[in-house]
Order: C-alpha cells, then structure tokens, then sequence
C-alpha cells in the first residue's frame, strides 16, 4: 500500500473537519514533492551535458571494439583530456583536491609508480617490497603522531596500523574493528559510536555498512564537538568516540583532550580523525602554532587515520589507519581458514591492491622529509592567515570559529551560494556546506604560490559587491545547495544525489 493510501485508510476515525484539513494539507504536500523533483529532473538534465564533456569530442565505447585501437591515439587523447582537467586546477582555483601539485613531484612519483606497476601486496612472497614500503610507511606515520614519544616496549602502546586507500576506508576500518572488539570482549550485540554532526560522512557510512548505531553530538558556539553532550550520550552500548582534527567542513579542531579521556575512563575507544591534518598539525605545532593535543600522547586516544594522499602530497589512493596496540588492529583483519583456495587474509577491504601506490607514497614521504614537510606548512599556513584577516575585514561576510587552514565562509545578510556562483565564473571551485549554510577554501600549496591568495580575495570581494546589487541571481549551484539545505524532504535530496552517482556512469 502506498504511503499516502495507508495514511488515508485511518482518516475515518477521524471527524470530517480535521480529515478535510489533512487532506489538504497531503495533497499539498504531494504537489510540492513533484514540483521538487521535476525540478531536480531540469537539473540532472543540465549536470549530464556538464558532466560529459567529451562526448561528443571524443570517441566513447558502450561495447569491447572489434579491432583494437592504436596506443598512439589514445594516448593522444588522454594527454588532451588531461591539459583540459589540468587548467582547472594548476593555478589553485581547487579547495583541496590537489595539494602539492608541482610538476617535478608529480614526474618523480609516476616514474615510482611505473617502476612499481606490477606490484601487488596480496602475492607478498614475490613482491615483498611492498610490505617494506607499506611497513615504514605505518612507522613514520607513527612516529609523526605520537607514537615517538610513547614506550614502545609497552604492549598497550604499540603503534600499530596498515595502509588504505584512502580516509574513508581507513574510518571504515576503524569503525568494524570496533565493533567486532566490543561484540568479543564485551558481548554488545547493539554497538552505538558517538560523533558530532561535523565528523566526516563517512561515519555515517560505516554507521550504514556495520550496523552501528550513529549518536551525533552537537557543536558548540566555536564549531567543537560539545563536551557534555559527548557525556550524555555514552551508553552501555557506546563502543567508540569520533573527534575530528580538524574537521573537514570547518576546519576546526575537536576538544580531543576531554573527549578521549572520557573514553578511556570508561573503556570506550577513542578515534582522532586526522585524515585532512594529520600531515599538518605536528608541522604547525612545531612551528609554534597553537595545536591542541590529538595524537597518540593522549591516553585515551586508541586511533587515528591520517591521510597520506593529501598533506603527506602522496599520489592519490593511499591513507593510514592507526591502532594503539596489535589486538585492536586484529579486529580490523580478516582471516578465511577452511576455504578450499587455500589460506586466504587480507588486512584491509580490498584483497589485491595497487603496490604502486604504496610505493609511491613512500618516495614521497621518503624525498620531502621532515624539513620539507615543515616548509610546506608553514607556507600553507601563513596564507591561510593572510586569507583570513582579510575575510573578516569584510563586513559582509565572517571566518566560523578559529580554523588554522581550512576556513569556512559565512554570511548573515548575503546568500552564500550565489557568492560561490560568482566565483565559480572566475574558475574558483570551492565547497559548499550546509547547517550552517557556508563554503570553504581548503588552503593547499596551490594557494601558496604567488598571486594566488590575492587574487581569491580581489575574486571574493567582487562577488560580494555583485551579489548585494544583484540579489535576484539565480546562478547555477546556488539553487541546489540552496533547496537541498533548507528542504524538509531529504529522500527526495538523497534521490538526486543517486541521480548525480547514475549520471556520472552513462556513457
């Protein structure tokens, strides 16, 4: 039966007044979710033509060519694809996404990756290489976040970890890990992480994934996982506590301190997200920055993914999940012993995997080393600093709390989204985030580079002034982020971005 039947079917008990009233308020109901998605419908007609650009300037294939075609063609047309895709992003008009970007970088680690083409961690015995990549990989990170100044000699304090692709693998890891340790050392059939609604998305995967019950947490006045909230939540079924550092969408650094001491005094886990800085807060608190404590140093603190593919400037594809001690980290592998293939286990998700990128990933961790490592972040920083003043001299607009080099955007008179409309006319692609509705700059070394900060702010201040005598813009995203933040239909949001997801493998 369908919603609006079975809703309808118990309306008789009702008195005919108050059912006229609830019929007409469905039916309006009704009427406004199709008008929603008729017009989502217009906008995944416009994202195809946008999304497919080389349709119709490039051969495509729905089937297996019956003739195979030349190398030379294709790598024509991939080096043509490439300066296209490259121009947006070469001159740091990304937030995020690229974050080195140097060409002499990018060379030497695809010349690592070709070398390492073959490689596969699966087939250990012939390319045990990788597991010497891979090992030392886990040991700087390590050592970098804590583990360096811990008793290595302790079992508890045994940094431990394994490369993944990625930070929301690494989280997802993370996450099953702590829910098969609580299913076997304390016997929680109904396992709850607790987390504030800044933390990545992709707790909300794993939430969605293992069958762990999501608690989300409010943020303070500051954009910091709320303390007491965090204690309130905590239930016998509390299996782990999630603190960002610092979060993506602000860029602010959770009460990690508090939160994992809490944990630890009542034998919960504590996960220190790090994936956006965990390649850049010890840099910046050895550079004198005000970095509270995340890592390993802190008692309560049983792990954290940091990921190598962005500030460690590794190729893309690769991250670190660490695990205080060894029987942790067991929870995360998994082991078949009675499958007729033989002896089968696989640390992470994935069975084969890309050796390269491993191997590349410690080439680039090997060849910029701690001085480089320092440089580059003390660059990133002091843009992010010139950035931000100049944001908050601008009186339409504010800085949420006190990021160190991810800064959101806000306004309390100006809708947001058509300022980033307006930058995205001059190449600017940035985030937008909701609740509060805002867009951020991810300050990468693209931005270090000369002009670029002063050229975003000359950028920022004209889309502000065009934007306050242009108030009736409609843009093009702007619509989109929106709807979407202030719509009560969040399937109907949800189906879009499933639409979008479609769209992107049509051919």
């Amino acid at each position: 039966m369908k919603i609006m039947d079975l809703l309808m079917s118990g309306l008789g008990k009702l008195s005919p007044r108050f059912v006229a009233f609830i019929e007409k308020r469905l039916t309006s109901v009704s009427f406004i979710r199709r008008r929603i998605e008729q017009e989502y419908a217009d906008i995944i007609a416009e994202l195809d033509t946008m999304l497919k650009p080389y349709r119709n300037s490039i051969i495509s294939f729905s089937r297996i060519p019956d003739v195979g075609r030349d190398r030379q063609e294709i790598i024509k047309e991939m080096e043509a694809m490439r300066t296209s895709e490259e121009s947006k992003w070469k001159d740091g008009f990304v937030s995020g996404a690229i974050y080195h970007g140097d060409s002499t970088h990018i060379d030497f680690l695809n010349r690592v990756y070709a070398i390492n083409s073959q490689s596969n961690p699966l087939h250990s015995d012939v390319w045990p290489s990788t597991s010497k990549f891979e090992a030392e990989v886990i040991a700087m990170t390590a050592n970098m976040l804590g583990a360096g100044s811990l008793n290595g000699d302790a079992a508890e304090n045994e940094i431990c970890g394994v490369v993944s692709s990625g930070g929301t693998e690494s989280i997802l890891l993370a996450m099953k890990a702590y829910r098969d340790w609580a299913r076997h050392t304390k016997k929680i059939r109904k396992p709850e992480m607790i987390a504030p609604v800044s933390a990545h998305a992709a707790f909300n995967k794993a939430a969605q994934y293992f069958d762990i019950k999501l608690i989300q947490v409010p943020v303070d006045s500051h954009y910091k996982g709320d303390v007491d909230a965090t204690r309130k939540a905590i239930t016998k079924n509390t299996v782990v506590i999630v603190g960002s550092a610092p979060s993506f969408p602000h860029g602010i650094i959770d009460p990690i301190q508090e939160m994992s001491e809490m944990a630890r005094e009542r034998g919960i886990g504590f996960h220190t997200d790090a994936c956006l800085g965990g390649f850049v807060l010890p840099w910046a608190e050895k550079l004198g920055y005000d970095v509270p404590p995340f890592d390993f140093r802190l008692a309560g603190v049983t792990s954290i993914s940091a990921d190598t593919h962005k500030y460690g400037y590794a190729a893309k594809g690769t991250s670190v999940i660490l695990y205080r001690n060894k029987e942790l980290r067991h929870y995360q592998y998994f082991t078949a012993t009675d499958w007729p293939g033989g002896l089968y286990f696989s640390p992470t998700f994935a069975g084969s995997r890309p050796g390269a990128l491993s191997a590349s990933c410690w080439a680039a961790m090997a060849t910029i080393g701690e001085q480089g490592y320092l440089l580059a972040t003390q660059k990133i920083l002091k843009t992010a600093e010139v950035i931000k003043k100049a944001i908050n001299r601008i009186p339409e607009l504010k800085v949420l709390g006190e990021p160190l080099f991810v800064i959101a955007i806000a306004s309390d008179n100006l809708d947001i989204y058509k300022v980033m409309d307006y930058l995205a006319q001059k190449k600017w692609s940035l985030n937008g985030l909701h609740k509060p509705s805002c867009i951020h700059l991810c300050v990468t070394l693209r931005h270090t580079r000369p002009g670029v900060a002063q050229r975003f702010l000359d950028d920022l201040k004209a889309a502000v002034e065009y934007v306050k005598e242009n108030p009736e813009m409609k843009g093009e995203m702007a619509p989109v982020y929106g709807m979407a933040a202030t719509l009560p239909f969040r399937g109907v949001v949800s189906d879009l971005l499933k639409a979008y997801m479609d769209v992107l493998y049509k051919v």
